[in-house]
Formats: structure tokens, C-alpha cells, sequence
């Protein structure tokens, strides 16, 4: 089946939506679906386009009920609990995956959050409870799933998270966030120091902004989405397609000689002065 440069997800899914067997007999995690505009689901379904297997988690009952819709839709192997807060919920899925599958491939991280006040407010006034959960969710929780994948990653692997250009230079109304993501692109090179040995690869994905659920709580977040598309060489944003293919060709052998990069998918905004 033929793309178009940056085409929809499909609304259901069948046997035509398979793209090739580019990731067949590899089995991955993909942690952060909260509707059908996640980044997270876009991954999900370019990665089972390609012939992989995937487990989706949810956070609570009341996101399950978007999850699971898009988990049968794509055909998705298991579909489990998972709030990074709750103590015993990730040993769980491991547990789990451990059960069902007995080792793992890929995981993928996009989970990131920072209470509002902290969000809205300056990085200066940051409160220390909102600095260290905004940390805790964002960037210790890849590190627990990393921790936690090693040990069934007995074959190598692949570990991403989503990142944003904020963890690079200052974006307005970005704030607390873009040091969780400059502490979330530093772990990345630090897993891929400790882990390479192994053969595991680490990234962080980059996407330019999108509509999703979770940047709606940045304050002023229309006026961003406008700027990137009047900066951006192609004058888009990207979608969440785009963003599953670069993942799916980073889970996958051509990726083998990369790890510990940043990864850029924001049709060329971070190249744009």
C-alpha cells in the first residue's frame, strides 16, 4: 500500500492497511495513548502497519474508554493499566509482557505533565511540589520503563520518548516543561552510553507542535501552532503519521549505526532562526 507524504490514520482498521513486514517478529510497548490524536496512537498504528506486535497502556478508566476503541482498531496484542504514579502499576505490565511474550523489542514513552499553575507560571516560580511531579511523570518514568525493558530486552532493542524543541532553546509559555524535556534529551544520551553494550538504542523524537490533548494546556498554544506554520520551509506542521513512520524506521535495522540522538520531525521549524 502506497502514503501520501503526510497521510491520515486510517479510521478502520483492516488488512489493506498493512504497509509491509519491515518489523515483523518484533513486539514493543507504546505508553501515552489518550485519544486518537496522540502521538503515541500514531506510533502505534505505523508500527503495527509494519508488522509489529504492540501492547498500549492507559492511564485511567476514563481513558480507556479511547484507548480501547483504538487498540481493536489496530489490533493490538494487549491493552493494560498503567499510571506512573500508582506504585506496583508498572512492575505489573512488565510483569505481564514478561508472561505473555517473554521478551521486548521497543518501548515507547510519550507521557509528559506539569500541574497548570506550574505550567503557566514562570520557571522561576515553579513550586518544588510542581517541579518535582512535572519531573517524576516527564523524565524519571522513562527511566523506569527503560530499567524495567532491560531486563526483557535480551536480544537489544529500541527506547524512545518524545521530546520538543523547548528542551533546546526558550519557547514562550513552554516553561517548566522545556527543562523536563532538556532532562529527558540528557537521559537519552545517558541510557545510550549505559545500554549500548547490550544493543540497546535510545532516542528522543522531536515533533514540531501539534493538536493533541496534552498541549492543549499550554497557555496560548493556537498562537504557536500559527507561528510554526508561518516559520516552517513547508509551511505545515506534521502529523502523527509522519511521526509513527520516523519511529517505525527507528525501531527497525536501518536505525542500527544511530543512538542517543535527538531526533527532529517538525518539517524543518528547529532549522529556522
Amino acid at each position: 500500500m502506497s502514503e501520501s507524504a503526510h497521510d491520515p490514520l486510517p479510521t478502520v482498521w483492516n488488512p489493506d492497511d498493512r504497509i509491509g513486514d519491515m518489523l515483523k517478529g518484533l513486539r514493543g510497548l507504546v505508553v501515552g495513548v489518550a485519544n486518537e490524536s496522540s502521538i503515541a496512537f500514531g506510533c502505534a498504528a505505523k508500527l503495527r502497519a509494519f508488522g509489529a506486535e504492540v501492547a498500549l497502556t492507559y492511564a485511567d478508566e476514563r481513558t480507556r474508554d479511547f484507548v480501547a476503541p483504538l487498540a481493536a482498531q489496530i489490533g493490538a496484542s494487549l491493552l493494560l493499566p498503567l499510571n506512573v504514579e500508582q506504585p506496583g502499576e508498572l512492575d505489573a505490565v512488565f510483569a505481564r509482557l514478561r508472561q505473555d511474550w517473554g521478551r521486548l523489542d521497543f518501548v515507547v514513552h510519550s507521557i509528559a505533565f506539569a500541574p497548570k499553575d506550574d505550567l503557566h507560571g514562570r520557571v522561576i516560580d515553579c513550586s518544588a511540589d510542581g517541579f518535582t511531579r512535572a519531573m517524576r511523570i516527564s523524565v524519571y518514568s522513562f527511566l523506569e520503563l527503560s530499567r524495567a525493558a532491560e531486563q526483557l530486552m535480551t536480544q537489544g532493542g529500541t527506547l524512545l520518548t518524545m521530546s520538543y524543541y523547548g528542551a533546546d532553546k526558550v519557547v514562550n509559555n513552554y516553561n517548566i516543561m522545556g527543562l523536563a524535556k532538556a532532562s529527558l534529551e540528557a537521559s537519552v544520551r545517558y541510557l545510550a552510553a549505559e545500554l549500548g553494550g547490550k544493543n540497546i538504542r535510545v532516542y528522543a523524537v522531536s515533533p514540531g507542535p501539534l493538536k493533541t490533548r496534552a498541549a492543549s494546556g499550554i497557555a496560548h498554544f493556537d498562537e504557536l501552532v500559527e507561528a510554526a506554520v508561518n516559520r516552517s520551509p513547508g509551511r505545515r506542521l506534521v502529523d502523527i503519521a509522519e511521526i509513527g513512520r520516523v519511529v517505525a524506521f527507528l525501531v527497525g535495522g536501518g536505525a542500527s549505526g544511530m543512538t542517543g540522538d535527538t531526533i527532529y520531525v517538525d518539517a524543518g521549524l528547529h532549522n529556522m532562526a
